[in-house]
């Protein structure tokens, strides 16, 4: 890679890295399935206006735009909201590497590497250690679950963008991101009521506008963009290791922002976390089972 291509990526994994102090920024306003809703009615409109239809069957950007999309970010924000550090979210969250490998072994018949199954279980065992860690005193194991839950939605809509293998990245983003919205804001006016959407409706701070829009041009326009620029012009196996820099500038911003501090046995799992991303990723080839985007934003 060009030193200006390395830089991007760098710039890409720092943008996803903080998007998750973002997020925890937007929730002390916005209703979590609220924030969801409106992360996706930002980046629709108006680029569903000026940018093709991919050339993909429907039924692909129903189900992308329904497990990468409306599952993935929903669960993750719930989680969030019910207390999931951030830090340690930017984290948990990529186990969709793990996920993906899972679900293209049974749908696809991938065998993965064994170096990639050893990763894989490498950073399961990770998780479980940061899991063993929690009482529900500090932070409620049902905020974990959730994002764990997210992460495997992300698989199935990666397993899902690897079968359409849509020849345009971002309009394939655009329009997935169709789908998501109105059950979105149905299952928000449903559980968390027209009451507390009006509430944060009349309650907008420039802080929330600022998240929603961290949230939608940087994080997805910019970083999506990029991402598939650089995965266009490289082999996967070169620009995937990038993505171990979002759990570390996640849970490093964290520590600076929000105070997050984690005890050694969560320190200890996230160790054992990175360390098994890292073989998963190197054992990508250009044609592997893993092409997949960090810190929450779908494949193409």
């Amino acid at each position: 890679m060009t030193r200006r291509h390395i830089a991007l990526a760098v710039a890409v994994a720092v943008v996803w890295g903080l998007n998750f102090i973002v997020i925890d920024e937007g929730l002390k306003l916005f209703p979590p399935l609220l924030f969801v809703t409106l992360r996706f009615m930002v980046v629709l409109f108006p680029a569903i206006f000026l940018v093709k239809r991919p050339r993909v069957p429907a039924r692909y950007i129903i189900g992308v735009g329904a497990f990468s999309g409306a599952m993935q970010f929903g669960l993750l924000f719930v989680g969030l909201s019910l207390g999931m550090p951030p830090g340690l979210a930017s984290l948990v969250v990529q186990l969709q590497v793990v996920f993906t490998i899972a679900i293209a072994a049974l749908v696809l018949g991938e065998r993965p590497h064994r170096r990639q199954l050893a990763g894989a279980l490498l950073a399961l065992a990770g998780v479980g250690l940061i899991a063993s860690t929690r009482t529900g005193a500090v932070v409620p194991l049902a905020g974990l679950a959730f994002v764990v839950a997210g992460s495997a939605a992300w698989g199935i809509g990666n397993v899902i963008t690897r079968i359409a293998k849509p020849d345009d990245a971002v309009s394939f983003l655009v329009w997935t991101s169709l789908v998501p919205p109105i059950p979105l804001l149905l299952l928000s006016l449903l559980v968390e009521g027209p009451a507390r959407i009006a509430t944060a409706g009349r309650s907008l701070t420039v802080s929330a506008v600022l998240a929603l829009l961290y949230v939608a041009f940087l994080s997805t326009g910019f970083g999506y963009a990029t991402w598939a620029f650089l995965l266009r012009r490289y082999p996967a196996s070169t620009v995937s290791p990038f993505a171990l820099v979002v759990p570390v500038v996640g849970l490093a911003s964290a520590a600076v922002f929000v105070h997050e501090t984690p005890s050694l046995a969560e320190v200890a799992g996230a160790v054992v976390v990175i360390a098994g991303l890292a073989m998963v990723t190197r054992s990508v080839r250009p044609r592997g089972v893993i092409e997949v985007l960090p810190a929450g934003e779908p494949v193409a």
